[in-house]
């Protein structure tokens, strides 16, 4: 079976689980193949860690998850060393980061301590620990949940924090339709415990390395860079986003390309991208807040103002 195939049959098990959210399911897919990590903002309940487990089960994932509290520390993350007495030595134990999926269920209600004990292993897929170095396996992802901040028992992300994060989303309450779906059919929990695995870490690998190789025209490159680059002297941004950014949005206008069943991107890729890319990376200043401008509506602005590549349009019209 192709892999766009397996790939659109796995999003649509997903589906089956999670209804009318077919938009947000696809973005996580797409964040993963990109090689980043997402964040997932609403309100509990909401069906995110549901989510989570599902997609882990259907590849096949090593999960783990960690409710995030006031007392989780950052060796629970990382792990430490404990002394056994048989061998008189210090033996290092793994910490939750040692899987494919991490799960951090409400990161936002930890301390900023604990938080920041994920920023290298997000960064460069590693652990340090007591002056030693460990690789986490490949893949390697977060998914974590963040409730409304503001919220009783929150503690809002550090700026370093967010900007690991390839994407940000929100799942959303369910229309009417769906939610009686969901009364209607079974548990979520349940459900999740039956899926199999439908792809090897094998056959996702494979996809990852194709999306690599996807064609991005110099172009759209320039493009990606004037729209970031826009963001740091908008009159409404406080603080405008780092290059992390850039990146970020040249693996998901891929990803989204590849998705498509297409060997190169087009600015439409790269506008549908840019919303959760850079979403939650920006700091509105007070003018905006006064203004009671959103950053959608912001966001809206700059791909208005930057010109959209001529040669893409071509590419389209082809």
């Amino acid at each position: 079976m192709r892999l766009r195939e397996k790939t659109q049959n796995l999003l649509n098990e997903i589906n089956h689980i999670i209804f009318g959210k077919e938009e947000v399911v696809q973005e996580i897919f797409l964040t993963m193949i990109g090689g980043g990590h997402i964040l997932l903002e609403d309100i509990p309940g909401t069906g995110k860690t549901t989510l989570a487990l599902a997609f882990s089960k259907l590849l096949d994932f090593v999960c783990k998850r960690v409710q995030f509290t006031p007392d989780v520390l950052p060796s629970d993350l990382v792990g430490f060393s404990v002394y056994k007495r048989d061998t008189q030595k210090f033996e290092y134990q793994k910490g939750a980061v040692f899987c494919n999926l991490l799960l951090a269920d409400e990161i936002n209600r930890t301390s900023p301590k604990t938080q920041s004990a994920l920023l290298e292993v997000m960064e460069e897929r590693q652990v340090t620990v007591e002056g030693v170095t460990r690789n986490v396996p490949d893949p390697f992802f977060v998914i974590a949940t963040q409730n409304p901040y503001g919220t009783i028992g929150t503690q809002k992300l550090p700026i370093a924090q967010m900007d690991r994060f390839m994407v940000s989303l929100s799942i959303g309450y369910p229309d009417f339709s769906n939610e009686v779906q969901m009364a209607k059919g079974l548990d979520s929990k349940q459900a999740v415990k039956k899926l199999e695995q439908m792809m090897k870490i094998t056959d996702f690998q494979e996809i990852q390395k194709q999306v690599e190789k996807i064609y991005m025209d110099d172009d759209l490159y320039e493009y990606i860079v004037l729209l970031i680059r826009a963001t740091r002297k908008h009159p409404y941004i406080e603080h405008g986003v780092s290059p992390r950014a850039t990146i970020a949005l040249v693996k998901m206008a891929k990803a989204s390309a590849w998705i498509r069943g297409s060997d190169f991107v087009l600015p439409q890729d790269i506008k549908q991208q840019f919303f959760f890319v850079v979403r939650h990376r920006i700091i509105e200043n007070a003018k905006a807040r006064m203004e009671g401008k959103t950053k959608e509506e912001i966001l809206a602005s700059i791909l208005k103002l930057v010109k959209e590549p001529t040669l893409g349009r071509k590419w389209e019209d082809a």
